[in-house]
């Protein structure tokens, strides 16, 4: 099994994209809106992944926080809010802000379990501040770690309950960029002392099953490579200052905060100690490019994958009902 997650070209799978996977065996796939049409296309999309792999519990990832990122939504599936609607009510009550999120994340796996999508790339723990890009502060769970920490674990409680397992992200925090790494490179000059803060709720969810790394150059810690490409920061801040033993994906390494060809980009990172490569677009160059400079997933990563694919139990509780106690506990800002 190769230590790739690859995306799709379109609705279905090509005679290409078959080939192309049965032989690459990938270890799972992520979709976005150009994979998905209705329900019943959706889940026969990925019925047919884990019939190609072979593996009932084959990750299949997707981006479903709520508000701007949002694979599945109108007119098949509601819109949901995002994070900074948890944050507001959170100023008023604390206590229900969490509930609130706990409901919204486990309506949410409810709505990814029923097209048999079993790992949702949320949620974000990044801290607010004064000039976080926008790309991440109109999805944040607020500037304080306490309170990113508390509404992300409830999220990760309601994805577990829902039947779907979450992802941490940008590790080690992406709330000190004033750049967006889909389009440049960040480079953060804070102070290690600074940078306790962005690490907190990573430190407080360091059980989460997986993570996600951030494209972004720490000076302090690596002042050559982003944390993606840094054996410093992915060992030494990812698995030492902050404990994290989960399964820890890049961020997708076609962002153009990153530099280089697909291939040496996705074997930089799994040199520096990350366990998956994340390459969403579905470039079947770029893939064979990456297969082909991949070895095979090491014990280390195999047991980190089947940790966190043995969390997903079966979806339990009401769609309809966390919907309206989410909105209910909205309704108190």
């Amino acid at each position: 099994m190769k230590p790739v997650i690859y995306g799709l070209s379109g609705l279905a799978l090509t005679a290409d994209e078959r080939a192309f996977y049965r032989d690459a065996d990938p270890c799972g796939y992520i979709l976005f809106r150009r994979n998905i049409a209705d329900r019943a296309q959706l889940r026969a999309l990925t019925d047919s992944l884990r019939d190609l792999s072979g593996r009932a519990d084959v990750p299949i990832l997707i981006d479903q926080e709520g508000g701007r990122v949002q694979r599945m939504g109108p007119p098949e599936w509601p819109d949901f809010p995002a994070g900074p609607a948890f944050d507001a009510l959170y100023e008023v009550a604390p206590v229900s802000a969490i509930e609130a999120a706990r409901a919204h994340a486990q309506a949410t796996a409810l709505m990814l379990a029923e097209v048999g999508i079993n790992v949702d790339c949320w949620p974000l723990l990044d801290v607010n501040q004064p000039h976080t890009t926008e790309a991440i502060s109109i999805r944040a769970l607020g500037s304080e770690p306490m309170r990113v920490a508390a509404m992300g674990r409830a999220i990760l409680e309601g994805l577990r309950a829902g039947g779907v397992v979450g992802v941490v992200k940008h590790m080690p925090g992406h709330g000190r960029a004033k750049v967006d790494s889909h389009h440049l490179l960040p480079t953060v000059t804070a102070s290690e002392a600074e940078l306790d803060i962005d690490i907190e709720p990573f430190r407080s969810l360091a059980d989460a099953p997986m993570g996600m790394t951030s494209h972004i150059v720490f000076e302090v810690w690596d002042k050559e490579r982003p944390a993606t490409l840094s054996p410093i920061v992915v060992d030494q801040v990812i698995r030492g200052k902050i404990g994290f033993d989960g399964l820890l994906m890049t961020d997708d390494i076609d962002m153009k905060a990153l530099s280089g060809t697909a291939g040496e980009k996705a074997a930089g990172a799994i040199a520096a100690g990350c366990d998956l490569v994340l390459d969403c677009w579905g470039r079947m160059e770029e893939m064979a490019e990456i297969a082909g400079l991949l070895d095979d997933m090491p014990a280390t990563s195999l047991a980190r994958l089947e940790r966190a694919m043995a969390t997903i139990a079966a979806p339990e509780g009401d769609f309809g009902e966390l919907i309206a106690k989410r909105d209910e506990l909205l309704a108190l800002v």
